[in-house]
């Protein structure tokens, strides 16, 4: 599973082409869930996050099965990959529940009774959700699970939400109209998880991920140049993989620099998931 988000971002010198209409600076945060090899990736510059996914995706291996996209539903995150991807490469859109949630939660104050069951309906799927990761479900058993428990709890909800413009019981510019119209709006994205195995109910760790970056560019008091940009993406890229895979980033980026040459020679062995492995390796073929 792979999670997209992005942020404005401020770069104080940045140089800019002249045909580039696009006058803000962004920050995306990319997220790869993959059991036993997680990564998380930053990006600072014109593309938008989507733009950048295709780009890591173009470097993906074949033989892998075509990953979950989790992201919001804004179409800087998703639209520039329609129609742009690397020949080959197939990818299962997934849209945020919990910014799904948000709009609901938005406009509780002038709506109670119609949000509360909106809430409740979906605390109940989020209910499920921890369950199998108590459980420790599969994924496909995970699959299972939410389609026979949260499946009949959407189903009712999408026949509710229908049914408030079929017998004009909210008006569509409404507050609770427009909460409405955006969930019915990307109800397949928004409900992947009862249709692909894996696929989260959220974005929030790729959120958590790329607030990293923004406290980290905060304190730095922001970058000075775009290639200032790019070494401290760099930086947070490796060191955020460290603590996805439970690696102490202060000692993996310590034993790089010790072990250059060998890094430079077989970097796949250098990962935040296995240098441990690979240091070990080494110290028993010097005692040998």
């Amino acid at each position: 599973m792979i999670s997209v988000s992005s942020s404005r971002a401020r770069v104080l010198r940045m140089a800019r082409e002249p045909s580039d209409d696009r006058t803000g600076v962004f920050t995306s945060g990319i997220v790869s869930t993959r059991p036993g090899q997680k990564i998380a990736l930053y990006f600072t510059g014109r593309q938008h996050a989507g733009e950048n996914l295709r780009d890591v995706l173009a470097h993906r291996a074949e033989a892998l099965a075509a990953p979950v996209q989790m992201s919001d539903a804004l179409s800087r995150n998703t639209s520039s990959l329609r129609g742009a991807l690397p020949e080959g490469v197939e990818i299962l859109l997934a849209n945020c529940l919990a910014h799904g949630r948000r709009q609901f939660v938005e406009v509780a104050a002038n709506f109670p009774e119609a949000c509360r069951y909106v809430l409740e309906t979906l605390g109940s799927v989020y209910k499920y959700d921890a369950e199998a990761r108590t459980a420790q479900l599969s994924p496909q058993d995970r699959l299972r699970f939410h389609q026979q428990h949260s499946g009949p709890l959407m189903k009712t909800l999408r026949e509710w939400m229908e049914a408030q413009f079929a017998q004009h019981l909210v008006e569509p510019n409404a507050g609770l109209g427009k909460a409405i119209t955006y969930f019915l709006r990307h109800w397949k994205g928004l409900t992947a998880f009862l249709r692909d195995a894996g696929s989260p109910l959220d974005n929030n760790i790729c959120e958590r991920a790329l607030k990293r970056a923004v406290l980290h560019r905060k304190n730095a008091l922001f970058y000075r140049t775009l290639h200032g940009s790019e070494v401290g993406d760099l930086f947070m890229s490796l060191i955020h993989t460290c603590e996805l895979n439970e690696a102490n980033p202060f000692d993996y980026l310590t034993e790089l620099q010790r072990y250059a040459r060998e890094l430079a020679a077989n970097p796949s062995e250098w990962m935040p998931w296995n240098y441990r492995e690979t240091l070990a390796r080494l110290a028993t073929s010097a005692a040998a």
